[in-house]
């Protein structure tokens, strides 16, 4: 009886309403419809994820409040579907489409979905199916918004909220879309409407500034960029690279660094990086920030920073090359004490040999390796520019003249030399030794590029200079210079080695063929002497070193060349002579030196420091005529403990020895012009004679 009630009250209504009607049981069972369909799910199917779900869902709603509805978007307007409890306990369920003007036309680029209260897909638009055909991914009812956009929802990231900005990973390839979400008239169902975005790349409200800017997104793909940005990274126009494609040299991946800025741990600390496209290296400084109002954009600000890295590497080849040249002076310093030591007794042992005795062959050998030695210890000297020099005015033609026959013997057979003087009218200031060593060093190395043979060229001229040249980062004030050359026409020098060449111990040859001292003896000489070095190189046609030396006027206004006749003469030697005083902190140098006195009959008093010398000149009765003194001792230095001697004592005599180089002591010892300075190592005729005679 309820049941006949409740299908005439379904026909009446029915009557007034144009959609289809169905009548069921508590359990949902229909037995009255008037539609095509067989049941309230079979009407909804075409348009809901879970027709089932959302029929059962709708039933239990009814039942307890006596009405429920529900709205399901269509292409061309709204489905609605109501329930309510009949009388008789019957589910009455009205399926009817309803007309909204604002659902009717979807534009084409408007993507649509729905979802509801747990944030999955009911319903899907006509354009987004499409696209996701097109593209050959499944439907997206029933996914989740966090499977459609960039948007982590569970970590406390913001919820998608009207006119929002976000990344779309569907469909396709990901790409940038503004989102709005309404509220449908469904309860707990909402619209999201997403609008993609044109990724240009052209920035159009930078475009001109002068200043490289890129905007990225969350892959780092570059999605715009501006004219300085595209010339600083070298883009093509419509291409998209992600930014480690063209920038790299972090130290760690670009996509790391760009998810660190999302995350906001790298924003605002600039990076410096490599162009990767730019030949030759072009280092760009950048900094990541973050796009008001959006979460899934970076500007990345870049600038040119190649000036910088090159001050840098300067900066640290600089402390480098200093760090080497006082590791080497210091290294020299200690060898100069032992090679002082090892000559000294062998000219010692030299004296009481003959040529006859068969221990004076290995004697002389003792002593030229010795001398070797300290050759090689005047290398590290001129590497660290803190060699002794005795400079004097040169002219270039008479020393390559005297240094030609040698030089020939050098090259060899198989290699030409040649020897050219063009408009050379000035004179340079020089330690003529020095420059010696700096002219062979470069023959050699010149012989070496050419081991089939060939032809080596140095040439000299004059040169003025009116205004500042600048070359391989250094800048030769204007003057007036000599300019010595040496060429050859070996196989050249590549770029990655010609950076490392004048640096110490390097060297391109096999082991036990070079020292790798060579071209930095070259550097160091031509540094101390106040000039410059350069090299020009092509791989198989060969390289030119080319010096640039200050001019120095003639004559010599400082320095006269004494003639023969005027050298001083000698004083003899007797028994009994000077009383020396000599204060040395090497016991084996100090005792070459007052064994060597004593045999030339020099009474000689040791101390091993400034406090034992000065303890023994308390003696108001104790007649010296000579401190003898290193330099540089534990304690007190030689300076020291002299200039407080001298007061009490200013007649004596006073000789200087030490392993540095005289300039590094020209500080402690300005208080004594009249002093005389020995260089170790020196020789027993060397020792002989700056005892000997006084000082001017």
């Amino acid at each position: 009886m309820r049941k006949r009630s409740d299908i005439a009250q379904a026909r009446a209504l029915s009557v007034a309403t144009g959609g289809s009607v169905f009548v069921t049981d508590g359990a949902g069972n229909p037995f009255w419809k008037r539609s095509k369909t067989a049941s309230p799910e079979a009407a909804l199917s075409p348009h809901s994820a879970d027709p089932v779900g959302d029929v059962a869902r709708l039933a239990r709603l009814a039942a307890v409040e006596g009405l429920a509805e529900d709205r399901f978007t269509l292409p061309t307007g709204l489905l609605r579907l109501r329930v309510r409890r009949m009388a008789g306990g019957s589910l009455l369920w009205e399926v009817e489409r309803l007309e909204d003007r604002r659902l009717m036309a979807e534009p084409r680029n408007v993507l649509r979905f729905h979802i509801d209260d747990c944030d999955r897909v009911t319903w899907v638009g006509h354009n987004l199916r499409a696209a996701l055909e097109a593209a050959g991914q499944p439907d997206l009812r029933g996914a989740l918004l966090e499977d459609i956009f960039a948007v982590d929802l569970r970590d406390g990231a913001p919820d998608l909220h009207d006119n929002a900005t976000v990344e779309m990973l569907l469909p396709g390839r990901p790409q940038l879309v503004s989102v709005a979400v309404t509220d449908l008239p469904a309860p707990g169902r909402r619209e999201v409407v997403a609008t993609p975005i044109e990724a240009p790349h052209v920035l159009p409200d930078i475009e001109h500034i002068p200043v490289a800017m890129l905007e990225l997104g969350r892959d780092g793909r570059i999605l715009a960029s501006n004219v300085q940005a595209r010339r600083l990274f070298n883009l093509q126009d419509g291409e998209d690279p992600r930014l480690g494609e063209v920038f790299d040299g972090l130290g760690r991946p670009v996509s790391d660094w760009i998810g660190a800025a999302f995350a906001g741990t790298a924003l605002d600390k600039p990076e410096i990086g490599r162009a990767a496209r730019a030949k030759p290296d072009l280092f760009v400084k950048t900094t990541l920030s973050k796009v008001a109002g959006r979460t899934d954009r970076l500007i990345a600000v870049c600038q040119d920073a190649t000036d910088m890295k090159t001050l840098e590497a300067q900066f640290v080849q600089s402390q480098k090359m200093q760090a080497i040249g006082q590791l080497a002076g210091g290294i020299a310093h200690d060898f100069n004490n032992l090679l002082t030591a090892i000559s000294g007794h062998c000219d010692l042992l030299l004296m009481r040999h003959d040529a006859g005795d068969p221990d004076f062959a290995d004697l002389v050998q003792i002593n030229q390796n010795a001398g070797r030695a300290a050759g090689l210890v005047r290398q590290l000297l001129a590497f660290s520019r803190k060699q002794s020099l005795d400079p004097e005015v040169l002219e270039l033609p008479s020393v390559l003249s005297d240094l030609t026959h040698l030089l020939n013997r050098l090259v060899g057979e198989r290699v030409t030399l040649s020897v050219e003087h063009s408009n050379m009218t000035r004179a340079i200031r020089a330690d003529p030794r020095q420059l010696e060593q700096v002219i062979v060093n470069l023959v050699v190395n010149a012989r070496d590029a050419m081991p089939d043979g060939g032809k080596i060229s140095i040439r000299t001229e004059a040169l003025d200079l009116d205004a500042p040249l600048t070359r391989e980062r250094a800048t030769i004030l204007a003057g007036s210079y000599c300019v010595i050359s040496v060429s050859d026409e070996g196989t050249g020098i590549a770029q990655d080695v010609r950076e490392k060449i004048f640096e110490p111990f390097f060297t391109t040859k096999r082991a036990g063929e070079g020292t790798g001292l060579g071209l930095s003896t070259v550097y160091g000489i031509v540094k101390q002497t106040g000039g410059y070095v350069f090299v020009d190189s092509t791989i198989g046609r060969g390289t030119t070193f080319t010096i640039y030396l200050p001019a120095a006027d003639r004559p010599d206004p400082v320095q006269t060349t004494p003639k023969e006749n005027e050298t001083p003469p000698t004083p003899p030697i007797t028994p009994g002579g000077d009383v020396v005083l000599l204060v040395e902190d090497e016991d084996p140098v100090r005792a070459f030196i007052s064994r060597a006195l004593r045999m030339r009959g020099h009474q000689v008093i040791e101390a091993a420091d400034a406090e034992q010398a000065l303890a023994i000149l308390q003696d108001p009765e104790l007649r010296v005529d000579v401190f003898l003194s290193d330099i540089i001792m534990p304690g007190r230095d030689g300076p020291s403990w002299v200039g407080e001697a001298l007061s009490a004592r200013p007649d004596t005599r006073v000789i200087f020895i030490s392993g540095y180089a005289e300039e590094t002591l020209d500080e402690q010892r300005r208080a004594f012009p009249a002093s005389k300075f020995l260089p170790k190592p020196f020789s027993l005729a060397e020792l002989e004679d700056a005892v000997a005679v006084p000082a001017n």
